[in-house]
């Protein structure tokens, strides 16, 4: 009876098993390599079926696999699932036979040290000695990080005395100055390679553990020197010397550096200046839109979530052009010095012609026509043509022209929208970190700024992909074409941006021109949906 148990559960395992391994493998990413794995055990204790004392044993183990709490200890990925498991001491206690961390840990510090005592006595310096030196200072930093320390008012048994060769006992303060120590010798032993940046890295830490370590602080700041971070190495110099003001070693730094690091200073004070003055810009701009019932929004300002995707589609191309016919010029609505009104950058795109005009001060109570008549005036009776070099057939007048504009943001309530559709900026918030966004992305605040930017960007980005995916199957489901509203060339800027079914991305105006009887005019209405007309209003 219990043998047929047994078969039973069998069979109810593999039908499990064959289960999870098809949801895993129709999964939106592919099969998960710890679903894999799992897999590959659950498989393992089918086909061996021994190993248990009794068959009630055996039925047991089995169920537990069917359990959506229980995880085999080797697949046990925080402290919390290796705890179900029961084993968490075992697993605790194991280490090689006669070794312990405490004593591995002293024995490649030691190791570490000669390494470089041998670079330093090598003539022909050779450079393996360091090399050597870094890898035992590795293995030492992490066998400390194995070690339990003693609380501080451990008292150690003669027993403890006595093991203490073979398994060294240490408190919190004493750890934690060995392991300023260990990242400080290998910062030592880095900077013999001459690798700048693992020097800093490892000097970080030792005076993270231990902020009196003097060397630390040199050789953090020496770091900083050959990476030229300016201030950064002021920074590290002024906190050494807080420790040990006569110094020599900080004290010969602070003499070469002192006048970099105080123009580095000034200039980041100076870049802080024009930020702050740029957020009260846009707070400025901000409330000036929501008092007006003006809409704004954004769109992605990268095309990719990762690098390898630039060679598989050439998205590095698209990044370098206007996205979506919506570039971000980085100018901002501006309030005129007279305080008589605010004007708004606003391009015109001519779809039919690939063409574009960049206007930087559209007033808002300039009227459309005006401006087109400057841009496009109408021929007089001596002129055969008009002055536009790629008008061949002289049809940009501005009698002849049908302007509109996108409506975007169609369901103001969706949380969900395509990556490349117009997003409402909802917030003061979000308008202050999109324009600071598309700054650094054009490197205004240098390559660190650039490379942090661009990560938030594709993280946005990668977000809407996978919420757009999960919603509708893939990104090839892409929404209809927006619906256009016509704009009537007799009305203000200010009409058009006060219209309902305006909102305006990346603080830029976007109007489209197109010569009436054009075949690109016609194709144009035949896709998007006309959902009304900005007339002037009637006094």
């Amino acid at each position: 009876m219990v043998t047929s148990d047994n078969d039973d559960l069998i069979d109810k395992l593999k039908s499990t098993k064959e289960k999870w391994d098809a949801e895993s493998a129709g999964a939106p990413d592919g099969p998960d390599e710890t679903d894999a794995l799992l897999s590959q055990a659950i498989s393992m204790a089918i086909e061996q079926g021994k190993g248990w004392s009794s068959p009630e044993e055996r039925a047991k183990y089995l169920e537990s696999l069917l359990d959506d709490d229980f995880i085999p200890p080797l697949f046990a990925s925080t402290p919390e699932e290796l705890e179900k498991t029961g084993l968490k001491d075992a697993f605790a206690s194991l280490n090689n036979e006669g070794e312990t961390p405490g004593k591995n840990m002293l024995d490649f510090r030691r190791k570490g040290n000669e390494s470089v005592a041998w670079g330093r006595k090598n003539v022909a310096k050779n450079m393996t000695y360091y090399r050597d030196a870094v890898n035992h200072f590795y293995e030492a930093y992490y066998w400390a990080n194995r070690i339990v320390p003693k609380n501080d008012d451990f008292v150690p048994t003669d027993e403890d005395i006595a093991a203490a060769a073979e398994d060294p006992y240490f408190t919190q303060k004493e750890l934690d100055e060995l392991r300023s120590i260990i990242c400080s010798n290998c910062a030592l032993a880095h900077m013999s390679l001459k690798n700048w940046g693992h020097v800093r890295d490892e000097s970080k830490k030792a005076v993270d553990f231990n902020p009196s370590n003097i060397k630390a602080w040199y050789r953090l700041a020496k770091a900083h020197q050959m990476l030229q971070n300016w201030e950064e190495a002021g920074n590290a110099i002024e906190s050494g010397l807080k420790i040990e003001n006569d110094n020599n070693e900080l004290l010969k730094l602070d003499k070469i550096l002192s006048e970099k690091v105080r123009k580095a200073r000034l200039h980041r004070q100076q870049r802080e200046r024009a930020r702050a003055e740029r957020t009260l810009r846009i707070k400025n701009v901000w409330r000036y839109c929501k008092d007006e019932n003006i809409a704004l929004g954004r769109v992605s300002l990268v095309a990719t979530v990762k690098d390898d995707e630039d060679d598989e589609d050439g998205n590095d191309a698209v990044e370098a052009r206007w996205h979506h016919h919506y570039p971000h010029s980085g100018q901002l609505p501006m309030r005129q010095d007279d305080e008589s009104g605010w004007t708004w950058p606003v391009l015109f795109i001519y779809p039919s012609h690939r063409q574009s005009d960049f206007i930087e001060h559209f007033g808002e109570d300039e009227i459309i026509a005006l401006r087109m008549a400057q841009m496009f005036p109408e021929l007089e009776d001596d002129c055969v043509s008009t002055d536009v070099p790629w008008d061949y057939n002289n049809e940009f007048q501005c009698s002849n022209l049908a302007a509109y504009f996108e409506v975007h943001c169609v369901d103001s309530d969706a949380k969900i929208i395509h990556p490349d559709s117009v997003e409402r900026l909802v917030d003061q918030g979000a308008a202050v970190r999109f324009y600071e966004s598309s700054r650094a992305l054009k490197g205004d605040e240098g390559p660190e700024m650039a490379t942090v930017a661009r990560c938030m960007e594709r993280r946005h980005l990668n977000n809407q992909r996978k919420a757009w995916v999960k919603k509708h199957g893939s990104l090839w489901a892409k929404p209809e074409p927006c619906p256009v509203v016509q704009v009537h060339p007799a009305v203000s800027l200010a009409q058009v941006l006060r219209d309902k079914h305006m909102v305006v991305p990346n603080f830029l105006v976007t109007i489209m021109l197109f010569p009436v009887e054009h075949p690109a005019h016609k194709e144009f209405l035949r896709e998007r949906k006309c959902v009304g007309i900005v007339e002037p209003k009637v006094s």
